[in-house]
């Protein structure tokens, strides 16, 4: 089995696991791979993420040419755009889940980081949180400002739509998304409560010991 058969057949097993657990609904949603070549493996358009088929996901050229498989996701300008800012991304995720779409659609004071850091887990996989201003689904603006947030985050959040998020193999990208929803969970069912974020010296602790 040669390496994009086997990262076909993973990312059919990836989307299965994220469909089954909620994070992906309808067709919303896509994944992608960036092969040893430089080629991206992308989820198809109006695809549904529990039901892909192998042979029909849609490889790319690095520069977004149709290499083979159905018509990619319209989103997967924005897919090209942290892959080329971000050289040891292999894998990104990006889906529409409740509770990240709902931190998507609050007003926030500051666009930063816009979850607090909770949890170790949540600084180590996801780290910063940037809000992305919105666009409409499709608009090819929205790569230049995915662009420009890529360079020093590994994830991001998109106004009213959902989060991007990148990692150095699908399970590590699949993994961090996780961490990101289930600390969306608990940023609502703390709410107005009294909370204790990790400090700054804390969070830079992690970094140290676990660096990206």
């Amino acid at each position: 089995m040669n390496d994009e058969t086997e990262t076909r057949q993973k990312l059919v097993r990836m989307g299965a696991l994220l469909y089954a657990r909620q994070l992906a609904h309808g067709s919303a949603g896509n994944l992608s791979v960036r092969l040893e070549d430089g080629s991206i493996l992308i989820t198809p358009t109006n695809s549904s993420l529990g039901f892909l088929e192998a042979e029909r996901i849609s490889k790319l050229t690095p520069g977004g040419e149709l290499i083979s498989g159905d018509r990619p996701s319209k989103e997967y300008f924005f897919h090209l755009a942290v892959y080329e800012e971000r050289p040891a991304a292999r894998a990104i995720v990006h889906l529409h889940s409740t509770y990240s779409v709902a931190v998507s659609c609050l007003c926030h004071e500051q666009t930063e980081d816009v979850l607090p850091p909770l949890t170790a887990y949540h600084v180590m996989r996801v780290g910063k949180l940037p809000l992305v201003r919105y666009f409409r689904p499709g608009d090819r603006a929205l790569a230049e400002e995915v662009r420009k947030v890529s360079r020093n985050n590994r994830s991001m959040l998109l106004a009213n739509h959902g989060p991007i998020v990148s990692g150095s193999s699908i399970e590590e990208a699949v993994y961090a998304y996780e961490e990101l929803e289930e600390t969306a969970k608990l940023y609502f069912l703390l709410g107005d409560r009294k909370t204790s974020p990790l400090r700054a010296e804390e969070i830079a602790e992690i970094n140290r010991a676990f660096p990206t």
